[in-house]
């Protein structure tokens, strides 16, 4: 119809164009949901295959930790040992952690060892990593490798080397501090109230420094230079680019060691079962360890749980805390 003459050829060439227009709309739109249908469908898979990958983590997961748990709690609320069926006893387990004298000295002497194991642990593994920090080469790496020696060591070997050390007659503190005149007689480091805890602490905060001093010269690493030498410039002290500039770039790394470190001083177990199972006189007794002998000493699987579940309430409040404070700052 549009080649018959030049009087219809404006019009046939918008006639042209319109259906022209019409078809690549319809193009367009057809291609967008092709398009789309392919993106949605390969979204799918990829999320399908994303939890195929996860899924034998979650059952590990769900069985060895959300379970337990579930069961503890569980638990927690009966009267059960071995032998005999258990007993619904509510709330009572709980009413009588706050009147066992041992839970109480327990629960004083866990918050002793983190009040002072981990603001210490922090701060000098802090203070390492500065110093550590400023060196270089086979140096850096030897201090390093010797500093976390007792991560990589079992703990059993650790507490051996120490238990010697500490030994009432032949241990190597008694003979130094006889030799210098430090002390008068041999003192029975591990079997008296008024040192047992102390060794304790000392000994954990041994064998806790390895990691917070690989992970805190790993952060220093990362410290922009150009911002520090930039300070340096301008007349800043070392004090004053520590906290303006590197403070606030390691802050992530020293809120997990915090936590991390919080966690594992309240789970204290294996120095105690294996240098003084909570003696003397219970004065080495944590809530770990005293979990442990109510539950498989004296066959209490109820009370143990209660304790568990407050220990658990615990750590999951001061976590919280010092999320919050470290968000806050």
């Amino acid at each position: 119809m549009c080649g018959r003459g030049a009087l219809f050829s404006d019009r046939c060439f918008d006639v042209d164009g319109k259906q022209a227009e019409r078809e690549r709309r319809i193009f367009l739109a057809a291609t967008k949901t092709v398009s789309g249908t392919s993106k949605r469908v390969l979204t799918r898979r990829e999320t399908i295959a994303g939890y195929a990958f996860m899924l034998p983590s979650l059952i590990f997961f769900v069985g060895f930790v959300i379970y337990p748990m579930v069961q503890c709690i569980f638990t927690s609320f009966f009267d059960s040992t071995m032998n005999r069926a258990d007993v619904f006893v509510g709330l009572a387990n709980y009413k009588e952690l706050f009147a066992d004298p041992v839970f109480l000295g327990a629960l004083k002497n866990t918050f002793v060892i983190v009040i002072v194991s981990v603001p210490v642990t922090c701060i000098f593994s802090l203070w390492v990593s500065s110093v550590l920090n400023n060196m270089s080469g086979p140096l850096c790496s030897l201090f390093r490798c010797v500093f976390y020696l007792p991560v990589v060591t079992g703990s059993v070997a650790v507490t051996v080397v120490w238990k010697w050390m500490f030994n009432n007659y032949y241990g190597i503190f008694n003979y130094v501090g006889k030799a210098t005149g430090m002390l008068d007689k041999n003192i029975n480091w591990l079997g008296d109230e008024k040192y047992a805890l102390g060794c304790i602490i000392l000994i954990l905060i041994t064998t806790s420094v390895g990691q917070p001093i690989v992970l805190y010269v790993s952060a220093l690493n990362n410290v922009d230079q150009s911002l520090v030498e930039a300070a340096q410039v301008d007349g800043a002290t070392n004090l004053q680019v520590f906290w303006k500039i590197k403070w606030p770039q390691i802050k992530p790394t020293t809120l997990y060691i915090l936590v991390i470190t919080t966690i594992n001083s309240f789970q204290c177990f294996a120095l105690i079962q294996l240098l003084t199972s909570g003696g003397p006189n219970h004065s080495t007794d944590t809530i770990m360890y005293y979990i442990y002998h109510t539950a498989f000493k004296l066959y209490r699987y109820g009370y143990g749980n209660a304790m568990g579940v407050v220990l658990a309430v615990i750590i999951a409040v001061l976590s919280a805390v010092q999320f919050k404070l470290a968000q806050s700052d």
